[in-house]
């Protein structure tokens, strides 16, 4: 029988294989376990970010591409004020691997009402008190656990709420980080579902937030590339695959020209391919349509969301973000990591 899981299994095969002729040195790796995808018995443990990015990386073996900037011009004006501080911030997707280390950092500042917006309260409550090792896309992952005592967990469902409902629950609500995104299963429905979560979803969540007439900053998280067809990169390897996905970075870019499109200001982070591990290198920010590879630590994605959040830099700015493995992590650009 044709499974999701089986699905995903011959894509990533077909991607080690066949890429191990003409990878470059760097990107070839010692222990050739360490680049397979791994499924648990639950399909729906599978991460499509950490799957599609690992994939696409191994599969494009080509380097950055020369427009990358350390500092998008736009983004390194000095003088700037910051923006002001939010009381209270929205984590949609708040369990999501990403969603999850937003909501730590903002639960550990001590001075905000942070909302945990969530599928199923009970469940997520239960997943998010709790430490454990989990298999997810293409890495064993340890996540950490976050104390919800400083978190109010709120229901909230793109697919299945109203954008009524969803603005009941982001209420008096400054700030909504959008850390969203469909998770691959039946490979016959997963067209249906990424434009279900991250096209009428996502423009549901922008709505919402408009609605409660509070929300003042969106920052969303997207992904490189989405933007591909019109920068000449629709044949580049990390577009086609990354897209092979449900014709996810089309989904993503119909949400992202909707919130552009506004009228609230916003920050769109675009991350590379994503890592469970700690960061190794440097952050580094290019303008937007100039990446089209590369790898991020989840750690440093949560970061730079927070950041932007109160940075008066980022206001209405698309940031691609990617990690300089070789030199520890530091403060960039202003930036308060």
């Amino acid at each position: 029988m044709f499974t999701s899981s089986s699905c995903v299994c011959l894509i990533a095969v077909a991607l080690v294989h066949s890429t191990s002729a003409f990878a470059p040195a760097w990107l070839k790796v010692s222990n050739p376990s360490t680049s397979a995808i791994f499924l648990s018995s639950n399909d729906n443990a599978v991460d499509r970010r950490d799957a599609i990015g690992q994939a696409a990386q191994l599969f494009a073996g080509v380097a950055l591409t020369s427009a990358l900037a350390n500092v998008p011009v736009a983004f390194a004006e000095e003088g700037v004020a910051a923006a002001p501080v939010a009381k209270k911030v929205v984590v949609a997707g708040a369990t999501g691997q990403t969603g999850r280390r937003v909501l730590e950092r903002l639960a550990s500042t001590g001075n905000l009402e942070v909302i945990g917006g969530v599928r199923n309260v009970d469940k997520a409550a239960s997943s998010l008190e709790e430490s454990s090792t989990v298999i997810r896309g293409a890495m064993v992952q340890k996540v950490a656990s976050i104390d919800t005592s400083a978190v109010t967990l709120k229901k909230l469902d793109v697919v299945k709420d109203s954008v009524d409902d969803l603005a009941a629950s982001m209420a008096g609500a400054e700030s909504l980080v959008i850390a969203t995104g469909f998770i691959p299963g039946n490979p016959l429905k997963m067209n249906a579902a990424a434009h279900e979560v991250d096209n009428i979803g996502t423009i549901k969540l922008i709505d919402a937030a408009k609605k409660t007439g509070s929300v003042k900053k969106i920052v969303m998280v997207s992904s490189i590339l989405t933007n591909g067809r019109n920068w000449g990169q629709e044949k580049s390897p990390g577009f086609v695959i990354t897209n092979a996905f449900g014709n996810v970075l089309d989904e993503k870019l119909v949400a992202e020209n909707y919130l552009r499109a506004s009228g609230v200001d916003y920050t769109i982070v675009r991350p590379g391919g994503l890592k469970a591990k700690p960061p190794t290198g440097a952050l580094q920010i290019s303008g937007e349509d100039t990446l089209n590879s590369g790898e991020i630590s989840r750690d440093l994605v949560a970061d730079v969301c927070v950041a932007s959040l109160t940075d008066a830099k980022a206001a209405n700015k698309v940031l691609e973000i990617i990690e300089d493995d070789g030199t520890p992590p530091k403060v960039f650009n202003g930036l308060n990591m």
